[in-house]
């Protein structure tokens, strides 16, 4: 297969992008993907997303005058989604300003006994007196009498600028933490002047962005399980479906999203966020990864791939947890494409973004799983198109996996 490398359909599109750039995801999906798919869309379509993830899709369609309904099982990421469709007034956007010029005065004075998450290991992320001085701002941020509108924009400046903060590496597929010589320290403490500036800049950037006059009754993310959609979405009949779910590669979107879901309060502690991830399609952090090995098929959801029994076996032969990871993902995508299924109009129009994987030397092909998925469920013209070949490993590539109501 000859598919290049293409930057522009990865996060990395997103990141000189509006309300798109708001938050690094690195999991997220291009924009620019997005935007060609959205293209197709007309005034009158209505559109589904049973994959929020970092609101991409949501907010494209938005920007395009075209109606979104998008959910997800985390509450972080539809606080996000919401926020990034929402409309801004300038007269909030200058009192976002304000009242963050406030919070950020005399941080040289302020006291070292504001709250600071429950994250384990904390010393790890920040600094004591860097800690300290975000504790402080986050704890003016949540005393300020503000609209909720405001203290939205408020708390996006703020995650944007304590992930600046923090010993974080994105160097690689997943965030991880930034490598020191033996007994150097983890990072320089920010001082309070380096840290007001770094926020202004944020908040630059976010309340630019925040200008951008979209309709408030456009793009819309629920709380809910994309294997059960009719309890979460307020509509049915949906007549596209624009979304990339979670990959089979054991990346966690808990993960990746831990320090932001701390301080905002989605999470507060390490048992609370495997059991999230656990209910998550993928899911495999904490408490989630030793579920598994509990876990049983349910013979109910067959995944209608003659090879898949050989692949999970074989997987399996090298790891019983792997195994069973990938058995249940699919198991839930069949849920999901069942419930699916219910929601739909007639003729709708579905496209998924796929990545297939590799577990030791087995290459799981979930572009094809998914399309047999499709076809048993009775979806029509399933096709499986190769988009961009991946920066990991040589045999992974991303499709769209499209098809018909």
């Amino acid at each position: 297969m000859t598919v290049a490398r293409a930057d522009q359909l990865t996060f990395k599109a997103n990141r000189e992008r509006g309300r798109h750039g708001w938050l690094r995801l690195t999991p997220a999906y291009s924009v620019d993907l997005v935007a060609a798919l959205v293209a197709d869309c007309s005034a009158t379509d209505r559109v589904l997303d049973p994959f929020c993830g970092s609101g991409t899709t949501a907010l494209a369609c938005t920007q395009a005058g075209i109606a979104c309904d998008t959910l997800d099982i985390n509450p972080f990421l539809v606080w996000l989604a919401n926020a990034k469709c929402a409309p801004y007034s300038e007269a909030l956007i200058v009192a976002a300003q304000a009242a963050l010029d406030t919070i950020l005065a005399d941080l040289d004075d302020a006291p070292a006994a504001a709250w600071v998450p429950p994250i384990k290991q904390i010393e790890k992320w920040w600094d004591a007196p860097t800690l300290r001085a975000l504790a402080t701002i986050f704890e003016r941020l949540n005393d300020a009498a503000l609209a909720q509108a405001t203290r939205d924009l408020l708390r996006v400046i703020f995650c944007r600028a304590l992930i600046e903060t923090a010993a974080v590496d994105f160097g690689h597929q997943s965030m991880s933490f930034k490598h020191h010589g033996e007994g150097q320290p983890r990072s320089e403490p920010a001082a309070s002047d380096q840290l007001r500036a770094l926020f202004q800049r944020a908040a630059s950037t976010v309340l630019q962005a925040a200008g951008e006059p979209l309709r408030p009754d456009l793009g819309r993310a629920w709380l809910g399980d994309a294997r059960d959609l009719r309890a979460a979405l307020p509509h049915d009949g949906y007549s596209v479906v624009i979304t990339s779910p979670p990959y089979p590669n054991r990346i966690s979107y808990i993960r990746e999203l831990r320090p932001y879901m701390y301080w905002l309060g989605y999470l507060d502690s390490g048992r609370a966020a495997g059991e999230l991830d656990w209910r998550a399609i993928g899911g495999t952090w904490g408490c989630a990864t030793s579920n598994l090995s509990k876990w049983t098929p349910d013979r109910a959801c067959r995944v209608p791939h003659d090879g898949f029994a050989e692949l999970v076996a074989r997987i399996s032969t090298r790891s019983d947890v792997l195994g069973q990871y990938v058995a249940r993902y699919f198991e839930d995508v069949v849920r999901h494409v069942q419930a699916l299924a219910t929601v739909l109009a007639a003729g709708a129009r579905i496209q998924y973004v796929v990545g297939n994987s590799k577990f030791y030397d087995v290459v799981l092909p979930t572009e094809q799983l998914y399309a047999a998925i499709f076809r048993a469920q009775g979806f029509a013209d399933v096709q499986v198109t190769p988009i961009r070949k991946r920066s990991s490993k040589r045999e992974l590539f991303e499709f769209i996996v499209a098809a018909r109501a």
